[in-house]
């Protein structure tokens, strides 16, 4: 039996709230990266005669409005240590991109550099540069309204203060969640108190489907999506021209406490007005975009749009790189065309969740039709390219960039999602993982491919030698693809290792996408360093609170070891004291399985209260303890639980990527 966390481990939940940890594994004077070859200098210099690099409207929409800068060098995080350094990035001050980093990439991790306090419009204020995110903060007639606190309750709190530097102190009455990723909630404890809530002092509005979504995208395969993810934000990487620069939406995560306030009000109709302390919003829903719940607002007496995270200053994901469900880029693109039409021609300021605001109603008209273009586009050439018989990475070879003018714009740049993972996401979303083509349907599993490649090849060293001459030239792709063979094959070739890491560096360098740029570094640093340790994972009480025992049960499914249950057979009734939920669960045939009601005959049943469940699950008590005290009752065979949980694996949070991963076995 698992000695900690029985129900559920700290992994998943970590997960739910934007996978993050500190990265225990960068010592501090670790040299940095390797300088860029004479190939990615020039490939990154040959980017300035493909963008237009001397408008400068983005740099004044950036610092426009700035009323003050955080006084202070960092914001400290609860309990010790740093949840947000101002310092981290002041690397890239310098107007020249160095050779290292994709000059398109440098400029927007300039621009994300601009942070403090900006007004938008009349009483409209917004908070860049503390986190991934935006807070924004609207002045009501008695006080005022948050629209998504940031990540994390320091973050969050710290932006609010610096808003009351400057503007009258009055209370928070509202806070407004846009939609359901954790940068846009985390930080909600930040802002209000939960006292407050309770009292009837601030309302919480969200849209439709917003708790359900809010945690439970990622419960199944948290595990996999949290590791995943420290590569697609470069969490362990240092922060210097030779790794993470930026992470395209902004800076980078916060590393704060995540919290979360349910909501008090739900928006449930397409379009929705409400009066909130005396201000108009109208509210447009838009599920199945961005986000699974998702809403714009629309201030009719100030003529601003809040288009949430439907529009930001880059394309975005179809799929993020991290892992997740395929979003719909038609849906994306008929609800941004519903904005266009609806708010576009009285509309003066246009503001988002990330990155800053487009003023002037020419702008802004000609903003959301590029945006609404290119998630159409993607999705309409995707699938005629589909329907021609291509396969994934034949439509990402094929589709190599959006079309003129729209390629030439700075919001429609690759710099979070690209043309050539949303492509490939398009066709997942219709086809699936299968290309149509038999002998990829029951390919050898990529180690022992990887073995009989290299042999085939001729052994390691003829394989190698041939690599080096290719990285020489510059053909890191060719390098990354075979080299991944080598390694595979041979995760003990410190050559092979070295010449990997280095491919994938170059490749970093070159990338203008943030997220790809941080993968390939990662890999590059894990190669050389080694899979980090586990780190501190942003596991929160109130997300723990927010799942439900669904969400735990379907976890509990996922870690069965089907080979070690064997025939095992049971039925377990749970009773839940406080809501008197019951589920009837099933262990058979190396599946468990659940169900609403009670089994007639049990194995056992189990009662407790939901609230000992999170105790558990937050490592405040054990099971042992919670049925010593009570807490926990076992009526008919104990040892039946004991069993269940013997049966359950318990995943590793630092598994290897860029070398074979091992299943473990507990």
């Amino acid at each position: 039996m698992p000695r900690s966390l029985p129900f559920l481990p700290p992994t998943l939940v970590a997960t739910l709230v934007a996978t993050l940890v500190t990265p225990a594994w960068a010592a501090p004077g670790e040299p940095a990266g390797k300088p860029a070859t004479p190939q990615t200098a020039q490939s990154n210099r040959a980017w300035l005669d493909k963008l237009p690099f001397d408008e400068t409207d983005d740099a004044e929409a950036a610092r426009k409005g700035l009323i003050a800068r955080f006084p202070q060098a960092t914001i400290a995080r609860d309990g010790g240590g740093v949840a947000w350094d101002f310092n981290a990035y002041r690397f890239t001050t310098d107007k020249a991109a160095p050779e290292t980093v994709n000059p398109s990439l440098w400029r927007l991790a300039q621009l994300n550099n601009e942070a403090g306090l900006f007004q938008v419009a009349d009483k409209i204020y917004q908070v860049r540069g503390a986190d991934l995110s935006n807070m924004t903060i609207v002045e009501g007639d008695t006080g005022v309204i948050v629209i998504d606190p940031l990540l994390s309750a320091e973050t969050a709190r710290a932006a609010l203060e610096l808003y009351y530097q400057h503007r009258p102190r009055r209370p928070v009455v509202a806070l407004i969640y846009t939609h359901s990723h954790v940068d846009h909630f985390g930080g909600a404890r930040g802002v209000v108190s939960e006292a407050a809530v309770r009292a009837g002092k601030v309302a919480i509005l969200a849209p439709a489907g917003f708790e359900e979504e809010a945690v439970s995208e990622n419960v199944v395969a948290g595990n996999a999506m949290s590791r995943r993810a420290q590569y697609m934000y470069g969490t362990a990487l240092p922060r210097d021209a030779t790794g993470q620069v930026d992470a395209g939406l902004g800076k980078a995560t916060s590393r704060g406490t995540i919290t979360l306030l349910p909501p008090t009000e739900t928006i449930d109709k397409p379009v929705e007005t409400r009066r909130i302390d005396g201000v108009e919003i109208e509210f447009q829903l838009t599920p199945g975009t961005e986000a699974p719940a998702e809403m714009n607002l629309y201030f009719p007496a100030t003529r601003v749009l809040c288009m949430a995270e439907n529009t930001v200053r880059t394309q975005h994901n179809i799929l993020t790189i991290r892992g997740a469900q395929v979003r719909d880029p038609k849906a994306w693109s008929h609800y941004i065309a519903q904005s266009l039409q609806r708010y576009g021609e009285r509309t003066d300021v246009l503001l988002a969740q990330h990155h800053w605001p487009t003023w002037g109603r020419e702008r802004i008209v000609e903003f959301l039709a590029d945006q609404r273009d290119m998630y159409a586009w993607i999705h309409d050439q995707s699938v005629r390219l589909i329907n021609h018989g291509l396969t994934p990475n034949d439509i990402s070879a094929t589709l190599r960039s959006l079309p003129a003018p729209l390629a030439r714009k700075w919001h429609t740049r690759d710099y979070y999602g690209s043309v050539s993972h949303n492509v490939r996401a398009v066709y997942q979303r219709y086809l699936g993982f299968y290309d149509g083509n038999p002998a990829n349907l029951n390919p050898l599993p990529p180690v022992e491919t990887a073995r009989r490649t290299i042999e085939w090849m001729g052994g390691p060293e003829p394989v190698l030698a041939r690599l080096q001459d290719a990285y020489a030239k510059g053909d890191y792709r060719w390098v990354v693809q075979i080299g991944n063979a080598l390694v595979f094959a041979d995760p003990g070739n410190a050559r092979a290792r070295a010449l990997q890491a280095d491919a994938l560096e170059q490749l970093g360098y070159q990338s203008e996408n943030a997220t790809w740029r941080n993968a390939y570094l990662t890999g590059a640093r894990e190669l050389r360093h080694g899979v980090p340790p586990k780190g501190r994972g942003t596991a929160s009480p109130d997300m723990v609170r927010a799942l439900t025992v669904p969400h735990f049960f379907d976890y509990l499914a996922v870690r069965l070891n089907a080979e070690r249950a064997g025939t095992t057979a049971m039925q377990l009734n749970w009773n839940f004291r406080e809501s008197g939920a019951k589920y009837a669960m099933t262990l058979r045939n190396g599946a468990l399985t659940w169900l609403d009601g009670q089994h007639a005959k049990p194995t056992a049943t189990v009662t407790l209260n939901k609230a000992t469940l999170d105790r558990i699950v937050l490592k405040e008590q054990t099971l042992p303890e919670a049925v010593k005290a009570g807490a926990v009752s076992v009526q008919g065979d104990a040892g039946a639980l004991r069993t269940l949980f013997g049966l359950l694996d318990t995943f590793d949070s630092a598994f290897p990527i860029v070398t074979p991963p091992v299943a473990r076995q507990d």
